[in-house]
């Protein structure tokens, strides 16, 4: 894995910064083409839709058929982009996209496009993009800085920004004077630009010194992380319900300019090039709304304003206060997302980068898909004016959320820890010897234990998402100044990958609670193999005491 480059931040360099590094520019620039792409091709799908049949629904699954593997792939997704070359995946992503692209137009030329085999392929073309996200958004953090991070996610939202007000109506124009087809044509070449432009990164690739983590085990990790990890969770529940309830104003938004407006193509282009926008002021103004306001204000003061937006467009039925409606709506979304992201990467270390970020897209993705299918369900019943002004009420009602799920303070948990040192091991081990109990004895002052239990809850949460389980701390009940802090790891493997992916903020936990011993010696580490003397499992043939098998420590 390539080290981010060098780069000297001033204060004046704000949201361009990352653009100064050249790997970072080129694939930034052959992204907005490729985003150019995407958004012509759902100009088309969602145009074709509306001429295959009236149904409201139907319309709005387009959106749900583009996002739902976004949900349903996302885990596998992040766990692919934290064991495999990101590059490559990246690549084989694309090839996917690609793909479905080209089947679009081939039935699109032939005559042979049904609204099923439209929402198939779409289903195909987000699995791309799907694969494509974790690795594509994880891999940032390897082409620049850490301090130039928030810019560099923030330009990713402008490019899809910039893509968004010209493709929708570039789009526009293509459907109404080739039809269809040629936004499909359009979008496969599209892709060509990003692909040449990853295959000329020049990515190195950092040997691992433990194995690489089985796929179903790798799954797991992850998902062990983020149950244990309340500040990534928080920030996955709120961006969900987000999106679940504001997604209306996006899925509904050719409906919009159909009915509402009275428009076609070019109308429903201009509108979203209205939305792409905001999104761009709001990419704009995000450094500045960072600096002025905490997280969760940020994030209470955009929904309230989204929600004003969405209502704006519900009961406006002219395309000048529409647009200006869809303005303000894509500068809150944009800068709510953005928040939301930033916060999950600037939380997550490297070895669960891309499944931490897969569960956000997981989320909000879900989120989307689901309000998509909802919102589009409920519009056939009760009309778009009534559906959107639904959608704005609860949007304005979402800040609530806030008391119970309130967003933590955006910032950085080291990635690298500081030099552990090796445990000493006597007896022969392999990859496969445990499980592993590992005891720690702490020696307390008693008018220290409430403080010192508060601690160790949150040591619990670090060891669980680490990889222990089985986890607990006991008093000694004869001498209760001697606490015992427990936990099993599954292997020696196991245990050895636990260690390696202590962060800065973990070891920080484990000095804290060494401040509370107050004992003559230090404190007492027992690590136990509870199965000593070697196993045999069902489908391995090489039992744990080979002794030219031990692992590094």
């Amino acid at each position: 894995m390539t080290a981010p480059p060098k780069l000297q931040m001033t204060s004046t360099d704000g949201i361009s910064a990352p653009l100064r590094v050249p790997v970072f520019r080129r694939i930034w620039l052959a992204s907005l083409l490729s985003y150019l792409g995407i958004l012509i091709q759902g100009v088309g799908a969602a145009w074709a839709m509306t001429q295959m049949t009236p149904s409201a629904g139907a319309v709005a699954l387009v959106q749900t058929a583009l996002t739902l593997p976004m949900m349903l792939m996302s885990m596998a997704a992040g766990a692919i982009a934290d064991m495999y070359d990101r590059r490559i995946v990246m690549l084989l992503a694309l090839s996917i996209a690609l793909c479905g692209a080209i089947a679009l137009t081939a039935l699109e030329v032939w005559g042979r496009a049904t609204p099923d085999l439209l929402l198939a392929l779409c289903f195909v073309v987000g699995s791309g993009m799907a694969l494509l996200w974790p690795s594509w958004v994880s891999a940032v953090s390897e082409q620049v800085p850490p301090e130039a991070l928030p810019s560099a996610v923030a330009l990713d939202g402008i490019s899809y920004n910039v893509a968004r007000i010209v493709g929708p109506a570039l789009g526009g124009v293509v459907v109404a004077t080739a039809g269809a087809v040629a936004a499909f044509a359009v979008n496969a070449l599209l892709y060509l630009p990003l692909m040449a432009a990853l295959l000329v990164w020049k990515r190195v690739v950092k040997p691992q010194r433990l194995p690489r983590e089985r796929f179903g085990r790798a799954i797991v990790s992850g998902v062990r992380y983020i149950i244990n990890s309340p500040s990534i969770k928080v920030v996955l529940a709120r961006s969900m319900t987000t999106g679940a309830v504001g997604v209306a104003i996006v899925a509904l938004l050719p409906l919009v300019a159909r009915d509402l407006l009275h428009g076609g193509a070019q109308t429903y282009g201009i509108m979203l090039g209205a939305f792409g926008l905001g999104a761009i002021i709001g990419a704009l103004c995000l450094s500045e709304v960072r600096k002025r306001l905490s997280g969760e204000v940020a994030v209470r003061a955009c929904t309230l304003s989204l929600g004003g937006a969405i209502a704006a467009v519900a009961l406006s039925g002219d395309p000048a206060l529409t647009a200006l409606g869809l303005v303000v709506a894509g500068a809150m979304w944009m800068t709510t997302f953005t928040m939301f992201n930033v916060g999950v990467q600037l939380s997550a270390p490297r070895w669960v980068a891309g499944r931490s970020l897969a569960a956000y897209q997981a989320s909000y993705s879900g989120g989307m898909a689901i309000g998509s299918w909802g919102w589009g369900y409920l519009a056939d019943l009760a009309g778009i004016e009534t559906t959107l002004a639904i959608s704005a009420i609860l949007m304005l009602a979402s800040p609530l959320l806030g008391i119970w799920l309130r967003m933590p303070r955006i910032g950085a948990r080291g990635e690298e820890p500081e030099a552990i040192g090796d445990p000493e091991v006597r007896l022969a081990l392999t990859e496969r010897s445990g499980p592993l109990v590992v005891e720690i004895e702490y020696q307390v002052a008693i008018e220290n234990a409430q403080a010192f239990h508060n601690l160790m809850q949150e040591i619990r949460l670090s060891r669980q998402r680490n990889g222990a389980y089985g986890w607990s701390i006991a008093r000694d009940i004869a001498d209760p100044e001697m606490w015992t802090e427990r936990y099993h790891c599954p292997t020696w493997l196991d245990y050895l990958r636990q260690r390696n992916r202590w962060t800065e903020s973990d070891l920080a936990l484990d000095r804290n609670a060494l401040a509370f011993h107050i004992g003559p010696n230090a404190m007492r580490i027992r690590r136990l193999l509870v199965r000593p003397f070697g196993s045999l499992r069902p489908k391995d043939e090489e039992s744990d005491r080979a002794e030219n098998e031990i692992l590094p420590r």
